[in-house]
């Protein structure tokens, strides 16, 4: 019994570091994809400031 619960408490923390991973993950796409929109919405108001567009 001793050996499973070393083996469910490795199991845990290596789980809960993958899952660290992940977010970390999922953070940088969002902030990529956030500042790709904040630029593209910022050209398109240069595009209609200058009359290019």
């Amino acid at each position: 019994m001793r050996r499973f619960a070393m083996k469910a408490l490795f199991t845990a923390l290596n789980l809960s570091q993958a899952e660290r991973d992940r977010i970390n993950w999922d953070r940088l796409i969002l902030v990529f994809s956030t500042l790709v929109t904040i630029g593209l919405i910022v050209l398109y108001a240069y595009g209609k400031a200058t009359f290019r567009w």
